[in-house]
């Protein structure tokens, strides 16, 4: 496909994450890009940092959205992206994930004559309450093409009624983002100097969700089992607090026991290098599942279901809840398993096949067609 545009639709740090692969693979095939920032994650100043390290150009546009109900934000995204898509007229429309970015990204743009394309779809948690659950579901059944990261969540598709022609298993674009930056974030980032952290000998936690940190009793709980199991082997806990975390926080006048370290939100960078040196890893998140997945550090997953169970399938992840006794026993459990595990998500070449898949010029991909063809991914399933 010459001459191509593709716009991507972000609105958030795990989105420009994952996207930065894709945008860089366009750059290297000489498809023209336009990135949409919808602001919905309000920090500029660390957004700007991201798309820094990432070495990525800024935004061609952003929304500043920022805050609001789902039905406000999403809203005034909506409109926002139709008016720019119109004004740029790409050929692709790319949006990542489950976030209202995502979903508005997918609805502006398929009432256009636009092609939409979901990286990282399939993913279910069945927990409807979630309102990821809910875009991620509107979402796989409005765009044209589909980009699961594993044969198993494009199964879910088909079960869900979606045809064949639609679905491409790439694997996680995720794993190409943290192949391409680890050995960076180890000789750029002075994290762990920072913090006067050595490696292996500190735990690092990550809640943000509403359910958990929305609710007093279970933040507390989640606080005290971190805690309880990382004193056993006498390890600090690293904690960067989410702004909706910190103002539950002092809104719940909760203590944080003296073992967990809250610090600022980090960069790209930082973080990475606290997720790859940790001895363990307790999130609510799941693009961190994926991480560490990648990175071969152990992970607890501070939820009663997740979406991406592959990291559970594999041996990476185990899945607690919020009970204090449920978080330390989970912690006992992975703690022997650093990096004792299969890679889920790909081969690192998810950003290549979603490209050559889409047919835009693959003269100047870095891999040759052979070894494409026996790697797992990149490939139409029957």
């Amino acid at each position: 496909m010459a001459n191509a545009t593709a716009a991507f639709v972000l609105g958030t740090r795990p989105e420009i994450i994952k996207l930065a692969p894709v945008i860089k693979e366009c750059d290297r095939r000489d498809v023209s890009t336009i990135v949409i920032h919808t602001g919905q994650h309000y920090s500029k100043s660390l957004d700007t940092v991201f798309f820094r390290q990432l070495d990525l150009a800024p935004p061609a546009v952003n929304l500043d959205v920022g805050s609001g109900s789902h039905g406000e934000q999403t809203g005034e995204m909506v409109i926002g992206i139709e008016q720019h898509l119109k004004d740029a007229d790409p050929d692709v429309l790319f949006v990542q994930g489950d976030t209202n970015s995502t979903l508005a990204g997918a609805l502006a743009g398929s009432k256009l004559d636009i092609e939409v394309a979901h990286i990282e779809a399939g993913l279910r948690s069945y927990d409807r309450d979630m309102p990821e659950e809910r875009n991620r579901i509107i979402i796989d059944h409005a765009v044209d093409h589909l980009y699961p990261p594993t044969g198993e969540t494009a199964n879910l598709l088909r079960e869900e009624g979606i045809s064949d022609n639609r679905i491409t298993v790439t694997g996680n674009t995720i794993v190409d983002a943290v192949m391409a930056y680890d050995d960076t974030s180890s000789s750029v980032s002075s994290i762990l100097a920072d913090l006067d952290l050595s490696p292996g000998e500190f735990d690092l936690l990550t809640a943000h969700r509403a359910e958990n940190v929305d609710d007093r009793d279970r933040f507390a709980n989640i606080l005290f089992g971190v805690a309880a199991a990382a004193t056993r082997r006498e390890n600090d806990v690293i904690y960067p607090v989410h702004p909706r975390a910190k103002d539950r926080l002092e809104e719940f006048d909760l203590s944080v026991p003296d073992c967990i370290r809250t610090v600022e939100p980090l960069d790209f960078f930082d973080f990475l290098r606290l997720e790859s040196t940790a001895s363990l890893v307790f999130t609510d998140s799941g693009g961190v599942q994926e991480e560490t997945c990648v990175l071969g550090t152990p992970c607890v997953t501070l939820r009663n279901g997740t979406e991406r169970p592959e990291t559970v399938f594999a041996g990476a992840n185990c899945i607690v809840g919020h009970r204090p006794d449920d978080i330390v026993a989970g912690a006992r459990q992975m703690r022997p398993k650093v990096g004792d595990w299969e890679l889920p998500f790909g081969d690192g070449n998810a950003s290549e096949y979603i490209l050559d898949d889409l047919g835009f010029d693959a003269s100047h991909r870095t891999r040759q067609p052979q070894e494409r063809a026996a790697s797992s991914g990149g490939v139409k399933e029957p």
